[in-house]
C-alpha cells in the first residue's frame, strides 16, 4: 500500500501540469461546496443570533388569547382562574428541565403617564419585576443603583429607568434621586440602566428592522413588583421570562414553564381557543427553525449544482487514467511477466486515482475556506467553517477517484502480459 502511494506521488509530480488540470474539476467542486456550506452555516448562526438575541437564551412566557399576547394591566380581559405566582411556584419552575433561571414581571404600556416637572414621555413601557429580572436581562447600572431587598419588603415607591427614558424626561440632568410622577404617584429614581448587549443584528430591509426593533417603545420605567398595585391593580397575574441553559434548550425550557403554569389555571374554558386565556411561550425558535430550513434548502440545491463539477472532475480522472494505462502498457506487461497478480496491478492504479483526487480534495478544501472568507469580506455575510463538511469532502473526493478509476484499473489488470510487452 505504501509503495503504491509512493509511486502515485511520483507519477503525479512527474506530470505536474497534467495532474493539476485533472484535479481542477475536483478542486472547483470541493471549493464550491465548502464555501457554500460555510456561508450557509454562518448565515444560520446569524439568523439564530438575530432572532434569539446574542446568546442570552431568554424566552418570554406570556398570557395569550387567540394567538395574541395580552397584558393583565389592560383590564379588558378577565383573568379569573389565572394563578398568582408565589415563591414555591417560582422555585418549582427553576427546577424544570433546561431552565437555568427565571424571573417574573408585570408589563404595561401607556401614553403620557410619566412626568418630571413639565416633561412627559409618550409610549413608555412599565415593568414591575422581581429582584432577578435585571440580572437575567443583563441590565447594567450606568448611574445610581439596582433594586435592593428592602425596596421589595418595604414596598417603596422607587424606580429604575433606561437611558432613553432618562434622556426624554430629564434632558441632560442626572435622574438619580429625582422624583417623577407615574399616574400621579411620586416615585424616586434610584438608577439608570442600559442593557449589556453589544450585539447588533444585520439589517438588510425595512421589514427586518421592524422584526428586530420595538418601534413603539419610547423607554422603560422599571419598578418593584410590590409597588405595581399602587399604579395598576392588585393580584394581577405575572408574565415570566425564562433563561435557558443553552440556545438549543430554549424551546424546551419555554414549553416546560408554559405547561407548568397552564396546569395550574383553575378555570377551564369550554369555549374556543380564541376566547381562552392561557400562558404561551414566544415562538422565536420556531421562526429561527423556519428561516434556517429555508436557508438549508437553498444550500442543498447549490451543493447539488456544485456536485456537477465533481462528476466532471471524475470523468477527467477516468480519462487521464486511461491515458496513463495506455502510456504504461509495457510497464504493466513487465510486472505481470515477473509474477504480479491482477489484484496488485488493480490496487496500484486505484491507489493512484484515489491519491490524485484526494490531493485535489485537500487543495479544494483550502481553496473553499479562502473563498468563504473572501465572500464574507465582499458580501458582508458571516462564515462558520464546518469540520464535518471538510472531512466528508476529502473522503468523497477519494471515493470519486476509486469509482472513476475503477474502469482504467480493471483494463490495466486484464492486460495480457505478452500483448503488453509487444505494445509500442
Amino acid at each position: 500500500m505504501f509503495e503504491n502511494i509512493r509511486l502515485s506521488f511520483q507519477g503525479i509530480f512527474g506530470h505536474k501540469l497534467r495532474s493539476l488540470l485533472t484535479m481542477l474539476g475536483i478542486i472547483i467542486g470541493i471549493a464550491a461546496i465548502i464555501a457554500i456550506v460555510s456561508t450557509i452555516k454562518g448565515t444560520n448562526e446569524q439568523i439564530k443570533e438575530n432572532l434569539v438575541g446574542s446568546g442570552n437564551n431568554l424566552i418570554d412566557v406570556k398570557l395569550n388569547m387567540g394567538g395574541m399576547d395580552i397584558s393583565p394591566a389592560d383590564g379588558y380581559v378577565s383573568m379569573e382562574g389565572i394563578p398568582i405566582i408565589d415563591g414555591d411556584m417560582l422555585n418549582a419552575m427553576k427546577e424544570l428541565d433546561n431552565v437555568k433561571d427565571i424571573a417574573i414581571y408585570h408589563e404595561a404600556s401607556s401614553y403620557s403617564a410619566a412626568y418630571y416637572k413639565d416633561h412627559t414621555i409618550d409610549g413608555v413601557k412599565f415593568i414591575g419585576c422581581d429582584n432577578s429580572y435585571l440580572d437575567i436581562y443583563n441590565y447594567l447600572i450606568t448611574s445610581g443603583r439596582k433594586f435592593i431587598p428592602t425596596d421589595f419588603s418595604g414596598r417603596k415607591n422607587v424606580c429604575i429607568i433606561d437611558s432613553v427614558a432618562a434622556k426624554t424626561l430629564f434632558e441632560g440632568e442626572d435622574p438619580v434621586d429625582k422624583t417623577l410622577e407615574i399616574m400621579g404617584t411620586p416615585f424616586i429614581v434610584v438608577g439608570v440602566v442600559d442593557q449589556d448587549d453589544t450585539f447588533e443584528p444585520v439589517i438588510n430591509s425595512i421589514e427586518e428592522w421592524y422584526t428586530y426593533h420595538d418601534s413603539d417603545v419610547a423607554g422603560y420605567i422599571i419598578i418593584p413588583d410590590t409597588a405595581w398595585p399602587i399604579i395598576f391593580s392588585y393580584d394581577q397575574p405575572y408574565q415570566v421570562i425564562v433563561k435557558a441553559d443553552s440556545t438549543e434548550g430554549m424551546s424546551k425550557a419555554g414549553k416546560n414553564v408554559e405547561d407548568y403554569l397552564n396546569e395550574r389555571i383553575t378555570k377551564k374554558s369550554t369555549g374556543t381557543d380564541e376566547s381562552t386565556v392561557k400562558y404561551k411561550k414566544a415562538n422565536t425558535m420556531e421562526k429561527v427553525k423556519a428561516l434556517q430550513d429555508l436557508s438549508n434548502t437553498t444550500s442543498q440545491q447549490l451543493i447539488w449544482i456544485a456536485s456537477i463539477s465533481l462528476i466532471v472532475g471524475g470523468i477527467g480522472v477516468m480519462n487521464i487514467m486511461l491515458v496513463s494505462v495506455t502510456e504504461r502498457t509495457r510497464e504493466i506487461g513487465l510486472k505481470k511477466a515477473l509474477g504480479a497478480r491482477k489484484r496488485a496491478v488493480l490496487g496500484q492504479f486505484l491507489t493512484e486515482a484515489a491519491v490524485l483526487t484526494s490531493l485535489g480534495g485537500i487543495i479544494g478544501v483550502g481553496a473553499g475556506i479562502g473563498l468563504a472568507y473572501f465572500i464574507s469580506k465582499v458580501a458582508l455575510v458571516p462564515v462558520a467553517i464546518s469540520i464535518p463538511a471538510i472531512i466528508i469532502s476529502v473522503v468523497f473526493s477519494m471515493l470519486i477517484g476509486i469509482i472513476f478509476g475503477l474502469i482504467p484499473s480493471i483494463k490495466a489488470a486484464n492486460l495480457n502480459p505478452i500483448d503488453a510487452l509487444r505494445y509500442e
